[in-house]
């Protein structure tokens, strides 16, 4: 997809994925995650992991982005309201490429509830579901 951020609000440096598409119903993203992101000085220096929650976000935007491509428009911008579940089960670290599978589970303009999985070379390394809700705030 050439311009994510027609999409999002999120701008750099808190843009988190790369490309998105729609395949069958399912959401289809990716992020190639460098060596020099922001948040690898401070986790950890000597050992840097992407943090779970930014998993997560990038989940929730890749979420978002396919929404709207799918042709659900929220009444405002949408933001986290629930957490319902998240796994880590394998690190994600400098210059591996995230693999994002999302699902939704329901969707209008109020409210977006939605589950994915997040893969590295194949092998899972986050799962989550969440709820998105139409802030009353304009993108």
């Amino acid at each position: 997809m050439e311009n994510i951020e027609k999409y999002l609000p999120h701008r750099p440096p808190f843009l988190f994925i790369d490309d998105v598409r729609i395949e069958d119903s399912f959401i289809i993203a990716s992020r190639l995650f460098q060596a020099d992101e922001w948040f690898f000085r401070g986790h950890f220096p000597a050992y840097p992991v992407v943090p779970g929650v930014l998993l997560v976000e990038a989940m929730a935007q890749a979420g978002g982005v396919g929404a709207k491509l799918l042709g659900i428009e929220p009444q405002s911008m949408f933001v986290f309201a629930k957490i319902r579940s998240a796994r880590f089960r394998r690190q994600v670290r400098p210059g591996d490429l995230l693999e994002i599978r999302i699902e939704n589970l329901k969707s209008n303009s109020l409210i977006l509830h939605q589950k994915g999985l997040g893969t590295v070379g194949g092998e899972m390394a986050v799962e989550a579901e969440w709820i998105a809700m139409a802030s009353g705030v304009p993108e």
